[in-house]
């Protein structure tokens, strides 16, 4: 049986979404059906695979931050899918651990999770951090706590870290649920006056962070911007707008399809 084409296939060298896969029949190309099932199996592998914190906290020490390892109360991965509140908590021995530093209060604290993607943490997070750690200290006037590596995470985690780590601001990296398309995809959240109780609607949320999505680059340009405007307004969430014109962001992997498709 032959496999009728998609008029508009070409459209694919520009995303991974599956766009214009043609037909065999009444069914997807064999091909197709095979890039489908190995996607199903890296999405699932995403979810399962455990951080290499080590590589993570050796990654960070190299550009000169004093780490900080943490978990939730979700002991393993199986309490961590089937239990999302545990994840939400520090445990217990680590939140005292951070409580016994009597930290000083900082402008940020950052917690990089592993989430539902530990793959995205591990690829995404360093260059993320070091761009925007560039665009701080080229602005001045931040300060911020040692980096929090944090497994069996969930984002309100962060909340707990931010204010045992006295912060102004939380700003929580994490492996977002892979798509079929994007098993390596990193979100932002952050939260200003981060405390135990904060809903998602006192979080703002920059997500799809990885080279065919936004940018590492772009996406630390962003959160930046943001991260002013929540300083000035001491505010975050719904109540925070993002005000930055895309066009100015540095360029992202997605930009050729976005210029096809608006010309």
């Amino acid at each position: 049986m032959s496999v009728v084409e998609q008029p508009w296939a070409r459209l694919r060298r520009y995303t991974a979404a599956r766009i214009g896969l043609g037909r065999a029949g009444v069914s997807v190309p064999t091909a197709a059906h095979l890039a489908f099932q190995q996607a199903h199996a890296e999405a699932r592998d995403a979810v399962h695979a455990p951080l290499d914190v080590n590589a993570l906290l050796d990654g960070l020490r190299a550009l000169g931050e004093a780490p900080l390892q943490v978990q939730s109360r979700a002991t393993d991965r199986a309490a961590y899918l089937q239990r999302p509140d545990l994840g939400r908590r520090l445990d217990e021995v680590d939140a005292r651990a951070l409580q016994a530093l009597n930290a000083s209060p900082v402008d940020l604290a950052f917690v990089l999770a592993d989430g539902l993607s530990a793959l995205a943490l591990q690829r995404q997070a360093l260059p993320l951090f070091m761009a925007l750690r560039e665009r701080l200290v080229q602005e001045g006037g931040w300060t911020w706590a040692p980096p929090v590596v944090a497994t069996q995470a969930r984002v309100a985690l962060g909340d707990e870290v931010g204010e045992l780590l006295k912060a102004r601001c939380v700003v929580v990296l994490i492996g977002e649920r892979p798509g079929l398309s994007a098993p390596d995809s990193l979100g932002i959240y952050f939260s200003w006056a981060p405390h135990l109780g904060l809903v998602d609607a006192e979080r703002n949320c920059i997500s799809n962070v990885r080279p065919q999505g936004l940018a590492p680059a772009a996406a630390a340009a962003k959160l930046h911007a943001l991260l002013r405007l929540a300083r000035t307004r001491r505010l975050s969430g719904i109540a925070l707008k993002d005000e930055e014109d895309e066009r100015a962001l540095p360029a992202a992997a997605g930009a050729p399809l976005m210029r096809l498709l608006a010309g």
